[in-house]
């Protein structure tokens, strides 16, 4: 849906279960207009589609391409933004570092994210009230998993690739005069972690002379022009959980965007777990969000301490040293507690005492409607300051309401229906963000 200033809010159907074009389109049958039935009943609604790799290449058929235009017209929905992070199946299997492949080192990732750039250009609407044509983004993953990637050739691999797919971008724009961007997400144990690698890996690589020369070639452009179109068609996707649990800071991270002259495409309304001490309750409760389908990264923060921004882009260059811990899921995190605990008691230390004032965040996305979970705390808080700033002054054009892990949450923090809870999602969003 509109919102003042040009903004759109939606939320991303990444939440129903869905991997063929059939299930996308049912989905949207029985939930989205369910959901857009409480929440804006009498205006048009703005729709932010996930695609699998398979479902993009079915709604690419011409007859299932108009008959999807027709029902949007028809129900009075637009699409406006792409989720094109996972390629493969998302729900009921597992799904943990497998979310990010093919990753941009691949020809494949390459390929599916034209196809979804063609397709959203084919779906945009051709101007809103007041007669602008509204650009489309598509999100995607941040390179690849930090853990896969092999060095200096695998990154110029994935630079490569980012510059290829925006030469197709402009020229899907000469042809169709529409604009499709690329909107790259941060996102914990990954190529792109934080805001500040981010910064880092546009600055050194894709926005570089060398980059900028590349695409004037594969785009046939001047220097000028291709500088101006990497700047316009790339860009990052903040998802608010991410940053939490990167215990960054809301307006640092908006700042460090906008002096870097990085387009802020997207922002994914999201809210992870937050365990402000690590007691035994706390503890045992989240052995309940161990689930076997999705990776659920942890960052622990040690008391009173202050932490450098994490690494430069390649993954064997050398760190500054921090007072943040990082692990690749809650089994990696539990494991390593377990092991200082172990290692105290042959010490003969209190263990417990060696944990007081360390907090943990973790990426399992929760309702942004709740500040608490008890026995934990969500973040909330940084969301609702992220909005704040976006209220006072809109950062991004594009905002979806992303908590896709309804599947897995444990039953006690589902209250209601799917369409409700997702309702819920943007009534909450909708009123953070009023004047």
């Amino acid at each position: 849906m509109k919102l003042a200033s040009g903004v759109h809010l939606t939320y991303c159907s990444n939440i129903h279960p869905g991997e063929s074009w059939a299930e996308v389109r049912a989905n949207l049958e029985r939930h989205l207009l369910a959901v857009r039935a409480r929440v804006a009943p009498d205006a048009a609604f703005g729709v932010g589609l996930r695609l699998s790799a398979r479902a993009a290449a079915e709604l690419a058929a011409p007859a299932a391409l108009a008959e999807l235009r027709a029902f949007l017209a028809r129900e009075r929905l637009y699409v406006f933004t792409l989720n094109g992070f996972p390629y493969g199946a998302f729900h009921g299997t597992r799904v943990k570092e497998a979310v990010y492949l093919p990753d941009w080192r691949s020809a494949e990732r390459l390929a599916y994210t034209n196809r979804l750039a063609d397709l959203l250009a084919a779906l945009l609407p051709a101007g809103d009230d007041d007669d602008r044509a509204i650009e489309g983004s598509v999100s995607t993953v941040p390179g690849a998993f930090k853990p896969a990637l092999g060095g200096e050739d695998d990154v110029a691999r994935i630079v490569e690739h980012l510059l290829q797919h925006v030469a197709h971008l402009v020229a899907l724009r000469a042809r169709s005069g529409r604009v499709v961007t690329l909107a790259l997400e941060p996102e914990p144990h990954c190529l792109l972690e934080t805001t500040a690698e981010a910064v880092a890996f546009f600055t050194r690589r894709l926005f570089a002379p060398a980059a900028v020369e590349r695409l004037a070639v594969l785009a046939g452009l001047d220097a000028g022009a291709a500088e101006q179109s990497l700047r316009r068609h790339l860009g990052l996707c903040l998802d608010l959980c991410h940053a939490a649990v990167e215990f960054e800071d809301a307006a640092t991270s908006f700042d460090a965007l906008e002096a870097a002259g990085i387009r802020l495409l997207k922002i994914q309304v999201s809210a992870g777990l937050r365990l402000p001490a690590l007691d035994a309750d706390a503890l045992a409760a989240l052995a309940r969000f161990d689930d076997a389908v999705y990776l659920h990264q942890v960052v622990q923060r040690d008391a009173g301490a202050t932490h450098a921004p994490h690494s430069p882009e390649v993954p064997d260059a050398p760190t500054a040293k921090h007072a943040l811990s990082r692990f690749a899921d809650l089994p990696a995190a539990f494991a390593a507690l377990a092991a200082e605990r172990a290692a105290a008691a042959g010490a003969n230390a209190n263990a417990n005492a060696a944990l007081a004032g360390r907090e943990w965040r973790v990426h399992f996305h929760v309702p942004v409607f709740l500040q608490a979970l008890p026995p934990f705390a969500s973040t909330q808080p940084f969301l609702r300051k992220a909005l704040a700033l976006q209220r006072a002054r809109p950062r991004a054009p594009h905002l979806e309401v992303e908590t896709y892990t309804w599947d897995v949450l444990p039953a006690a923090y589902r209250q209601g229906s799917v369409d409700d809870a997702v309702a819920r999602e943007l009534a909450w969003t909708r009123a953070e963000l009023a004047p």
